[in-house]
């Protein structure tokens, strides 16, 4: 076990408010928070609160809020490397469900200046059944509402004493819309109008976008890794070398008060998201997507595999040089950086993901993170981009429901897509099938078929994927 003790590490006065204990946010902004700690005055504590209610992992208090991160991939340079960091960010741990009044207490400490928080996708939500008196409320955004009004009573709406607030929950500009509902909560509540003001202009509502691939604890390892580090360690957690955090808010406070200039990591303050977004959708999640049914259909199982596939990694790479980055608004260098990350990201040989595991919804995912570059690609040149079309095939092809080698594949999407495509494959009609998945116009928002030439082209890779193989079709886009 860890103790600060044995170990003489320091325990930091507390500034930040840490809503979530699970494994992304101890890689990613404890990790970050560490290092900055070490290496510059910032001397901030975190006080992490679990905003939901469960028993079922100890809290971080059991090891004096210690735990091992171990950061592993491949670096700049092409390096496989390995980094143990014991992080000591973190000072405690509040079970917010069963120390409602030491949550309360955090509001009256005149040093706390942040509040981070990633409480999943589905915790920036607004209910009209929470109320001002529940302990706690429901919501993630009621209890930081409580919290916030907590503030502003024991500091008479002092505005030097509001926060930086950094959500990092996967969500569209996540800080305006969580100063939209802790409005909405304060209107609910009847809050006075004096709180509101405060609200507005006494904090820094940031949003945020967040990169890093967390795999978590790892089982598997553990035995292995104890023997590594000398002990034992129930919080080490694990992620890949990669991470990028990018921040909309004043730059010349954040950088400032996070002592960003003292440090060099990789955190970018910048005036709008959006084209962070764009990127990261496009190259990162978008190469993700037209690898999965492309490589599935191969007989390949994970990312990494595919990557060490050069018929695979090949229609990736050129996909994402010849077909994605040309349809991005960005520096083209950054772009290309960006993709070379990428590509490093997808050859971690500590990351084992499974293609399965990103397929989840893919009919969502290519509408969100393909077709905006098929469409743009199209307007800008008057031609269809073919690799990403054929990935549209090979999913197409994917939703037949079997593998090359007769394998039943486990589609995991909504039901009327998956009774959808086993009606169209009963057919066997490649044209009627394509026109068919191509005509979804609630689904893509335009009917695709409207589009010179795409009907054409995807019903001819489809029937050349379905009779001949992914691999032989593949010759026809290198």
């Amino acid at each position: 076990m860890l103790s600060r003790k044995e170990l003489n590490l320091p325990k930091y006065p507390e500034k930040i408010i840490q809503f979530g204990e699970g494994n992304f946010l101890r890689s990613f902004v404890d990790w970050q928070l560490d290092i900055i700690n070490k290496n510059t005055d910032l001397n901030a504590g975190i006080a992490v609160v679990r905003p939901i209610d469960y028993d079922t992992v100890p809290l971080l208090n059991i090891q004096d809020g210690l735990y091992t991160s171990i950061i592993r991939g491949i670096n700049e340079k092409g390096e496989v490397v390995k980094d143990y960091r014991i992080i000591s960010s973190i000072n405690r741990e509040i079970p917010v469900y069963k120390e409602f009044d030491e949550y309360l207490k955090l509001a009256h400490n005149p040093e706390m200046r942040f509040i981070i928080s990633n409480t999943t996708e589905a915790g920036i939500v607004y209910s009209d059944e929470d109320k001002y008196d529940d302990r706690p409320q429901n919501t993630f955004p009621a209890k930081l509402t409580r919290l916030l009004h907590e503030r502003f009573k024991v500091f008479n709406g002092e505005v030097n004493k509001g926060f930086i607030l950094m959500p990092c929950e996967l969500i569209d500009y996540n800080g305006e819309e969580l100063k939209k509902i802790v409005l909405k909560y304060a209107d609910l509540w009847n809050l006075e109008e004096e709180f509101k003001n405060w609200l507005v202009t006494g904090n820094i509502w940031c949003s945020t976008l967040v990169d890093r691939i967390v795999t978590g604890y790892p089982r598997a390892e553990k035995d292995e890794l104890v023997k590594e580090l000398g002990y034992e360690d129930k919080f080490m957690t694990t992620g890949e070398y990669f991470y990028l955090f990018v921040i909309q808010g004043p730059k010349d406070i954040l950088t400032k008060e996070l002592r960003l200039d003292k440090v060099n990591l990789n955190i970018l303050i910048v005036n709008d998201l959006k084209p962070y977004k764009m990127r990261k959708v496009g190259i990162l999640n978008g190469a993700h997507t037209a690898m999965v049914p492309v490589a599935y259909l191969y007989g390949i199982d994970t990312v990494r595999e595919a990557m060490e596939n050069s018929d695979v990694r090949t229609f990736i790479e050129k996909a994402i040089d010849e077909e994605i980055i040309p349809a991005l608004d960005m520096d083209k260098k950054e772009l290309v950086e960006f993709k070379e990350a990428v590509i490093k990201r997808f050859q971690n040989p500590y990351v084992k993901h499974m293609l399965m595991d990103i397929s989840l919804n893919s009919m969502s995912k290519y509408k969100s993170r393909i077709l905006p570059q098929v469409l743009e690609t199209y307007r800008r040149t008057g031609k269809l981009p073919k690799r990403l079309l054929f990935s549209l095939a090979a999913l197409i092809r994917f939703y037949k429901g079997v593998r090359e080698n007769g394998n039943v594949i486990n589609l995991r999407d909504d039901k009327h897509h998956l009774e959808m495509y086993q009606e169209l494959w009963k057919t066997n009609n490649y044209r009627k099938i394509v026109e068919h998945v191509l005509g979804l116009e609630k689904h893509w928002d335009i009917n695709l078929n409207t589009i010179e030439g795409m009907t054409d082209l995807v019903t001819h890779y489809v029937e050349k994927i379905d009779k001949y193989g992914v691999k032989k079709a593949l010759e026809e886009v290198k």
